[in-house]
């Protein structure tokens, strides 16, 4: 039988969870996905914790004592998700020491509805950091006008940050920019930069399903020749990006001293329209230094399918000329992927309030979620 997943972590993709639940942990789920399916990381947002605490007898007797101990909803929240994340990031940990920290890592965010404040967001983080209490774990920090300093803050202080929801390529040097910043900065203060690592979740299947929306309402031929192009397209560019960045001298001088460079996350890579491959988003994004986070469903199905077509890097060209000719029939990519910043942040707010009414009912009647 071909291993595929192993031949997609040859050509240089860390393939990581975009999931996480107790029965997952209790399950042995997790460690036999280190084990046989090459799966070297775990990503969570609220949206994934919302259906995993939806189960009532995964964390009932934890809600239980929370409940007798009369805790806070919020409390109750980030015991019960750090606990999940504490004990991924002690099934990842092989995966860890065997990548020198590059691997091997767990995602906690912090609370969406902090999004547009950087002080609040750099004090939740050192205080998830402090909660979770691994080194190999990852803050999810949003790549919002106000979370790009709080990037800065929070890697300055010595703690390894997940960038997430990132749409633009503007937006995606200026995170890459808040990386050098915080790392010279920890550098300064005496923290032990090779221990600190980050990525940027450059998200994608979302940029198609926004851009197709509006190729249709434009509906010239010209425009549906584009749909399901421009998703890739961006994610091409932002590698191309990444590669300028961290070949200048600024970052060199980071590297030489230790450092690890912030590696390029595909996030959202489960396709929308079933119109499409289920593995577009893996295939067609394939470089050396990347991680691919995906639902179980794009793992397996990558493990019964996937094929390598090869590097990202001879798409360039084709690349810019899709965003030229979206530009040309009339595609605002700027408010595209303002749209879908504004919707990322304002979904992940819902999830987080709907999985703290769960949480507070659960709380009042003292058994299970």
């Amino acid at each position: 039988m071909t291993d595929r997943l192993g031949e997609l972590s040859a050509a240089g993709v860390a393939v990581w969870l975009d999931d996480l639940s107790r029965v997952r942990l209790t399950s042995g789920s997790l460690a036999k996905m280190l084990k046989d399916q090459h799966v070297v990381g775990v990503t969570t947002n609220p949206s994934i914790f919302q259906k995993a605490l939806s189960d009532a007898d995964a964390y009932d007797q934890q809600v239980g004592d929370l409940a007798k101990m009369g805790v806070s909803v919020e409390e109750a929240v980030r015991l019960m998700t750090a606990r999940d994340v504490r004990d991924a990031c002690d099934v990842e940990r092989p995966a860890y020491d065997a990548s020198d920290g590059v691997d091997g890592r767990v995602s906690i965010e912090v609370d969406p509805r902090s999004a547009h404040d950087s002080d609040k967001t750099v004090a939740e983080a050192k205080s998830l950091w402090w909660l979770v209490d691994r080194e190999n774990l990852y803050i999810k920090i949003p790549a919002t006008m106000d979370g790009l300093p709080a990037i800065t803050k929070t890697l300055a202080e010595g703690i390894s940050v997940n960038v997430t929801l990132i749409f633009s390529l503007e937006r995606y040097r200026a995170v890459m920019d808040a990386f050098l910043a915080g790392i010279e900065q920890a550098k300064a203060n005496g923290h032990d930069i090779t221990k600190i690592g980050s990525v940027a979740s450059f998200f994608v299947s979302r940029v198609d399903s926004e851009v197709d929306k509006r190729l249709d309402k434009i509906g010239t031929d010209e425009a549906k020749a584009l749909r399901g192009k421009a998703a890739i397209a961006n994610a091409q560019l932002a590698y191309e990006a990444y590669s300028e960045v961290f070949g200048t001298d600024r970052w060199k001088a980071l590297e030489s001293a230790g450092a690890h460079p912030q590696r390029p996350l595909w996030a959202s890579t489960s396709t929308k329209n079933p119109d499409y491959p289920d593995t577009i988003y893996v295939e067609e994004l394939v470089a050396k230094g990347v991680v691919n986070t995906m639902p179980e469903s794009v793992i397996k199905a990558w493990e019964d399918h996937g094929e390598l077509k090869g590097d990202l890097t001879s798409k360039y060209g084709e690349a810019k000329q899709v965003m030229a000719d979206l530009k040309a029939v009339g595609i605002d990519f700027d408010d595209v992927v303002k749209v879908l910043e504004d919707e990322g942040v304002d979904k992940f707010e819902v999830s987080w309030k709907e999985l703290l009414e769960s949480v507070q009912k659960s709380l009042k009647a003292g058994t299970g979620v």
